[in-house]
């Protein structure tokens, strides 16, 4: 599942490679993205476990509330645009964003989500970080010290 921006078609194709592909449209993304498949918000049901997907979930005050009057029916609202991890459980629903792995913004390392899914239920959300903390020294930087 990808919550958006993608910024092109080629990208999903790359992951399609790999495992299905369930992607909303993000604000950054072509008639491509879209002409690939990914509309603006997506309702998929995993073996009971409603879920719903969409990029942009507003500003962070009233979001649980607003999320759950957008999806009703979902156990999980899954969506992405601002790029900062969250798993927060509100009025029955857990919202999720995993971050990216590619634009921190603001955040001190690219991040990922991971969700099992088994029976019918969230087993698990994890959150996992893909890239060194921000001004944390890299392989071959010497700052600060001799090697």
């Amino acid at each position: 599942m990808h919550a958006g921006d993608v910024c092109t078609a080629s990208v999903l194709d790359e992951l399609a490679g790999f495992a299905p592909v369930r992607v909303v449209r993000g604000n950054n993304d072509g008639p491509d993205v879209a002409a690939w498949g990914a509309p603006d918000t997506l309702d998929l049901d995993f073996g009971g476990l409603r879920v719903a997907m969409v990029h942009d979930a507003g500003p962070a005050a009233g979001r649980p509330g607003r999320l759950r009057r957008w999806f009703p029916r979902a156990d999980l609202v899954l969506f992405g645009h601002s790029h900062i991890p969250l798993d927060q459980a509100a009025d029955g629903q857990r919202i999720f964003n995993p971050g990216s792995p590619t634009d921190r913004r603001r955040q001190p390392r690219g991040t990922l989500g991971i969700l099992e899914i088994d029976g019918g239920r969230l087993v698990s959300a994890t959150i996992v970080p893909v890239t060194p903390a921000a001004g944390a020294a890299g392989p071959g930087d010497h700052r600060g010290g001799v090697r």
